[in-house]
């Protein structure tokens, strides 16, 4: 007799596709967090949907950028760090110099990030709580220090499938809570529109927000880290296609979530004339047409897209310093607890400062394009050698889109060079 399995039922579905999400769900850890969300507000509210074909291309590469490096991984079982050093002649300095840039560009993110998370936390107690008001600088330093010592603790549990369910939580949370937020406001269809021509403002702040657009959305971190979450999940030369899928779905999502995002402050506050400057100002987004409920749900979605890139951000150094000496990440090593102790101190110091953590996330952005053509390049010269890549040739369409991302990520860091110019 056969045993008939029950049936599940619509939301159990939906639970169970979500998590069944794979290494992907890193790359929109990495890429949707604060800076990403504070981004595409800034934006949004200074530019309309002027910049919406930055993020369109940005994804577009991204995707191409995660199939690639996943491919490399799958097909040799090397990480990326450690393949440089193994297989180039001057190996060893082109992976400690990104390994330098990345940490330096993710842990200035993780400055911006904590203070923004810290900061929204202070408002919603404020709501409930007027006395605190008084000691604002003294409530969010101690929530700050509560959040990096919670989120160290978590780290401490050391493993891959853990770090992936709870990035499935947030990143779900946030999702939602700016889709929800956009039924609330939206854009005018024309401004969208418009949005896929390829302009730059030309006024203050312009060229950084193209900047750090790019530094968001290409995030190196995210392909460099792609070989060492796919081994993580356990894939081998099986699933190149299920990789494949996977690097394509992360993409969209990234897009959507993003585009979402910065719609929403471009139907809120663009058409009002009303720009961001403080953390407060992005949780009004919503405040004329939701009322209190307003920075209730910015609240969550905010919340959970800073919650979401602390632990990435956490693990970026470990996992390029394990990376370039064996390919292998011990998140059970001394190395380990020590490195991610490192970056929360790090971390602290934006809100110990009393530093506009908007300010401090936009320009960590930028900071992070400028090690992009380098990890591209990387690539290219890797996925084309037949020796690296055992016989294995890759497609003329990943190698144009690639030849492409490298072109664009070089104008992008010329105009960023330009937009600290500019600031500075």
């Amino acid at each position: 007799m056969e045993l008939t399995k029950p049936k599940k039922s619509f939301l159990q579905k939906i639970i169970a596709i979500i998590l069944g999400f794979g290494p992907g769900i890193f790359a929109i850890g990495y890429t949707i967090g604060t800076g990403s969300v504070t981004a595409m507000i800034v934006a949004g509210s200074k530019f309309n949907m002027q910049l919406l074909w930055v993020l369109l291309v940005s994804c577009l590469f991204s995707g191409i950028l995660m199939f690639a490096y996943g491919n490399y991984a799958l097909i040799t079982g090397e990480t990326a760090l450690f393949g440089f050093k193994k297989h180039f002649k001057f190996g060893k300095i082109l992976a400690i110099a990104i390994i330098i840039g990345i940490t330096f560009g993710q842990w200035n993110s993780l400055m911006g990030i904590l203070g923004i998370s810290s900061n929204i936390i202070f408002e919603i107690l404020v709501l409930n709580f007027e006395g605190l008001s008084a000691y604002k600088y003294e409530t969010v330093l101690v929530t700050a220090i509560v959040i990096i010592v919670v989120f160290y603790l978590l780290m401490l549990v050391g493993k891959y499938t853990f770090f992936e369910k709870i990035l499935v939580i947030f990143v779900t949370l946030m999702g939602m809570s700016f889709v929800l937020s956009l039924c609330f406001v939206q854009p005018l269809s024309v401004d969208v529109i418009k949005g896929l021509i390829p302009t730059i403002p030309d006024v203050p702040g312009g060229k950084m927000l193209v900047a750090a657009f790019v530094g968001t959305t290409m995030a190196s971190a995210t392909f460099l880290s792609r070989p060492l979450f796919v081994k993580g999940k356990g894939w081998t030369i099986k699933n190149l296609d299920q990789q494949k899928r996977d690097s394509i779905t992360a993409a969209i999502l990234i897009f959507v979530i993003s585009g979402v995002i910065m719609a929403v402050a471009a139907g809120a506050l663009y058409y009002q004339g009303k720009e961001v400057t403080q953390v407060l100002d992005m949780a009004n987004t919503l405040e004329p047409v939701a009322g209190k409920w307003a920075v209730s749900i910015f609240f969550f979605g905010a919340l959970s897209a800073g919650l979401s890139s602390i632990f990435p951000c956490l693990l970026i150094a470990p996992l390029l310093i394990a990376d370039y000496q064996s390919g292998e990440l011990d998140t059970n090593s001394r190395q380990f607890r020590i490195i991610t102790a490192v970056a929360c101190l790090v971390a602290l110091i934006g809100p110990a400062f009393g530093a506009n953590p908007i300010e401090i996330q936009i320009l960590s952005q930028v900071f992070n394009v400028f090690v992009l053509p380098i990890v591209i390049l990387g690539i290219i010269m890797i996925v084309n050698s037949k020796k690296i890549m055992k016989g294995y040739k890759t497609s003329l369409f990943v190698n144009i889109g690639l030849f492409a991302s490298l072109l664009f990520a070089c104008i992008i860091s010329y105009n960023g060079v330009l937009a600290l110019m500019e600031y500075f």
